[in-house]
């Protein structure tokens, strides 16, 4: 389950572009790829030394330098001095917990979105924060975690196939962002099977693990939704921008990746709604559950309620009381008391009481 506020009492008291991670802590070392690509040219290496950085700011081909695990502050920083990146950008790339947003410095664009992943075959929702740095020819991508987000963009570019290889470094990010858009369809799919799952015991056995998992999909929904909602600001922020960093024939992609972001959040609404609708279900079940078990057992004291009026009259012991020496008295009174018992059954059924 994500995390949906994380710590930030670390950064309390300093003062604005003060570099301090702010996510789960790693011991893993950082790493850095390099891809270099254009018209017949295609380059991709590790980068070790941090001074190959500076010739990437003005290569003529478009270069991606793409770095997992953000955790190394130093790292973080030298990268932003090689690329004159703002300090407040460092700081807002090093914090984690950083709300989806787009920001225009002049020469470059600062993109902070969520990427989310399913884990395996079990239903585990893992989440990272992602920034994008776009240049007139370059990109830069911070990931919080080492993963496989961007796996299938790298094929492609190695492929050299599509329109990515001829394109510049504007439709490069909007690649970057429609991948991690289509990632949210494949965790709203997994999530929609939980739900028709849940609708499923709910209807025929509701328990209260079914509590425990409804309030466990409100919570994911609750941090899909922070996730989601913000980036569609951020693509039409994208669109709108009047800057030669992004060229008219990239906007006609955002526009579709923004069309795809507004389905997700539909669908997450929906899945909200239904949610909301399933617990007020389970507190009515549980409460007809309740009042079925209460109705039996009123049904049952009912019944009794005369018989145990004739017991007590016929356990008084008065010397003078005719039927305590009839021969027949016992079997009598225990016939009148199944009769009594026969007729208000008879009477419950035909009100349909039970």
């Amino acid at each position: 389950m994500a995390r949906i506020v994380k710590k930030r009492s670390v950064k309390a008291g300093l003062p604005p572009g003060s570099l301090v991670y702010v996510g789960e802590q790693r011991t893993e070392q950082a790493h850095i790829t390099v891809i270099e690509y254009g018209e017949g040219v295609f380059r991709e290496r590790a980068l070790d030394d941090l001074t190959e950085c500076s010739p990437c700011r003005d290569a003529s081909t478009v270069t991606w330098i793409d770095v997992d695990l953000v955790h190394q502050v130093d790292l973080v920083a030298r990268i932003g001095e090689c690329f004159g990146l703002h300090p407040l950008v460092v700081e807002d790339i090093l914090n984690t917990d950083q709300r989806p947003k787009m920001e225009d410095f002049g020469e470059y664009f600062y993109v902070v979105f969520r990427a989310l992943t399913c884990n395996g075959e079990r239903w585990a929702m893992e989440s990272e924060q992602i920034s994008l740095i776009l240049g007139a020819n370059y990109v830069l991508s911070f990931q919080e975690k080492s993963g496989a987000v961007f796996a299938k963009v790298r094929e492609r570019i190695r492929a050299g196939k599509g329109r990515i290889d001829r394109s510049g470094a504007d439709y490069l990010a909007y690649t970057l962002l429609d991948t991690v858009v289509d990632n949210y369809f494949i965790v709203l799919e997994r999530l929609g099977d939980r739900i028709e799952a849940l609708e499923d015991a709910l209807v025929t056995n509701p328990a209260s693990s079914t509590l425990r998992v409804i309030h466990a999909l409100k919570r994911d929904l609750i941090f899909l939704r922070r996730s989601v909602w913000p980036l569609r600001e951020v693509l039409s922020g994208l669109q709108r921008e009047d800057s030669s960093l992004v060229r008219e024939s990239t906007r006609v992609y955002l526009r579709d990746v923004y069309d795809h972001t507004i389905h997700a959040i539909d669908t997450l609404e929906t899945f909200r709604d239904m949610i909301s609708g399933m617990l007020d279900i389970y507190l009515s079940s549980m409460s007809n559950r309740l009042n079925e078990v209460m109705k039996v057992l009123t049904i049952i004291a009912t019944i009794f309620i005369p018989l145990t009026f004739i017991a007590g009259v016929y356990g008084m012991n008065f010397r003078h009381m005719p039927e305590l020496e009839w021969r027949w008295g016992y079997p009598a009174v225990m016939l009148f008391m199944a009769a009594v018992s026969g007729f208000m059954v008879v009477c419950f059924k035909r009100k349909k009481w039970f």
